[in-house]
C-alpha cells in the first residue's frame, strides 16, 4: 500500500462546516487521487456510515479494499461499513494526519469550492458530484500532469 502501485485504497474524512454544525463526507483513492463526495445528513457517526456507505457501494468492489479514517467519533460505525461494504478499516495514529496525506492535500484543494464557515448542509449530492467531477478532471503534478479520471 504504500507504494500506491495498486488501486482501491481509500482515505476518508469529513469536512467540517460553520461551527461543525454540517459536513462533507471526502473519499480519495490514493494511487488515482480519485475524489468522492459524500453529502450528509450530520456530523455523527450514523450520517458517515450512510453517506459513505452510499458513496462507496458504486465503487467496483475490486477497487474497495481498505478505508483509512482519524479516530474521530464519527468513525463510530467503521465495523458496520466494513461488513456492508466487504471493505477493510484501518485507522491512522492519533495526532498523526500525515498517515492520511492524500485527503489532507484534497481537503485544501476542496476548501476552493467550500470555504470555511461555510454551511455544507445547503449542498446538494448533485452540486457535491459537480465539485468532485472538477477535481477528478484537474491536471496533477504527481500524476505526470494527468487527470484523476485519466488514471
Amino acid at each position: 500500500m504504500a507504494t500506491r502501485a495498486v488501486p482501491g485504497h481509500w482515505e476518508g474524512d469529513l469536512l467540517t462546516g460553520a461551527r461543525n454544525g454540517s459536513a462533507v463526507g471526502t473519499l480519495v483513492e490514493r494511487t488515482t487521487r480519485l475524489v468522492l463526495l459524500a453529502r450528509m445528513d450530520g456530523t455523527d457517526a450514523v450520517s458517515a456510515y450512510r453517506g459513505f456507505t452510499k458513496k462507496l457501494r458504486h465503487v467496483p468492489a475490486p477497487l474497495r479494499k481498505t478505508l483509512t479514517y482519524d479516530r474521530g467519533k464519527e468513525m463510530a460505525e467503521h465495523a458496520r461499513l466494513a461488513h456492508r461494504l466487504s471493505i477493510q478499516v484501518f485507522f491512522a495514529d492519533p495526532h498523526a494526519p500525515w498517515q492520511r496525506g492524500t485527503n489532507e492535500n484534497t481537503k485544501g484543494l476542496l476548501r476552493q469550492y467550500l470555504p470555511k464557515g461555510t454551511d455544507l448542509s445547503g449542498y446538494t449530492q448533485r452540486e457535491l458530484n459537480a465539485i468532485a467531477y472538477r477535481l477528478n478532471t484537474r491536471p496533477r503534478k504527481c500524476l505526470n500532469v494527468a487527470t484523476p479520471l485519466e488514471v
